[in-house]
């Protein structure tokens, strides 16, 4: 990756301007040479995956997913291969937070992911976008907990991978650039094991229209997104284990999610989104990570 022009100024934050820069990381610079072949079996084990991923077709999968975000207006940066990220670092979003002044670096609740907010730190440094702190032990925070509910209000996961040290940090962090940081308590769901985050059960496609699986929202932080004036398209039960919640945004009502949420689909078409499918089976459904997850946008508007 160079650094070939000057990085625009950072957009006010929100989950659904048209994106601008963004960072991806390709399967076989995150799987590495080293985690190859046999050695791959124990990492996608460690790292909760169902199965582990098939090089060739999880490269066929991601060049598509580029290509799409390309057509919507993106401009993909490519984080290379890195010492100490493995497998979980094709999902780029986890790694740091971003605000208007510049970069958060997160400290991974995953003890097998700690070295990829180090590796996204010099991904910034060459894009020139200033880094404005970073989580320290024993604090935890994963991006994926992290969600602008306006240029003002933002959420905030506390669960397995985001612990309240975690929080705490973040907040003085976000000072000037938050009205409200709302803490939303997630449920044990399937245990300390699992990839749930607040973006499980939650994605924004819209200032005012957003993806939901009820079942799993706190009342209090459900009641919250209705006062804020934001629509709910509800995930049916059946399609929350096909990433049905994990929708990104790449402009107001217009989104990518992976295939095998028909409802989901004909649910946000019906709310006026326009909805572009792609194939995600090696890149998404065995790693549990949708289209925001495989994303770190660094600008929107």
């Amino acid at each position: 990756m160079s650094r070939t022009d000057p990085a625009p100024a950072l957009a006010a934050p929100s989950e659904t301007a048209p994106l601008g820069r963004v960072l991806v990381k390709r399967p076989a610079d995150a799987l590495g040479s080293a985690e190859a072949g046999a050695e791959a079996g124990a990492a996608w084990r460690e790292l909760g995956w169902t199965s582990p991923p098939d090089p060739e077709s999880a490269r066929r999968e991601h060049e598509a997913f580029v290509a799409l975000l390309e057509e919507a207006g993106a401009r993909p940066v490519f984080l290379p291969a890195a010492p100490g990220t493995g497998l979980d670092s094709l999902y780029a979003r986890d790694a740091s937070v971003i605000c208007r002044r510049g970069a958060i670096l997160c400290r991974m609740g995953k003890e097998a992911r700690l070295g990829e907010p180090e590796a996204q730190a010099e991904a910034y440094r060459e894009l020139g976008v200033p880094v404005i702190g970073r989580i320290e032990p024993p604090g935890t925070l994963e991006g994926g907990d992290f969600v602008w509910l306006d240029g003002r209000t933002a959420a905030v996961g506390r669960g397995y991978r985001t612990n309240e040290e975690g929080i705490r940090q973040l907040r003085r962090l976000l000072e000037g650039d938050v009205d409200e940081l709302v803490v939303v308590p997630l449920p044990h769901w399937r245990g300390p094991a699992d990839v749930f985050h607040l973006m499980s059960v939650l994605s924004p496609v819209d200032r005012d229209l957003a993806v939901v699986h009820s079942p799993l929202l706190p009342v209090p932080f459900r009641e919250l997104l209705l006062e804020l004036g934001i629509e709910l398209v509800e995930v049916p039960d059946r399609e929350f284990d096909t990433l049905g919640c994990n929708v990104l945004a790449t402009g107001p009502r217009r989104c990518l999610m992976a295939e095998g949420s028909p409802i989901t689909r004909r649910r946000l078409e019906a709310a006026g989104a326009e909805v572009t499918c792609f194939s995600g089976r090696e890149i998404c459904l065995k790693g549990q990570g949708g289209p925001t997850c495989l994303t770190r946008p660094v600008t929107r508007g």
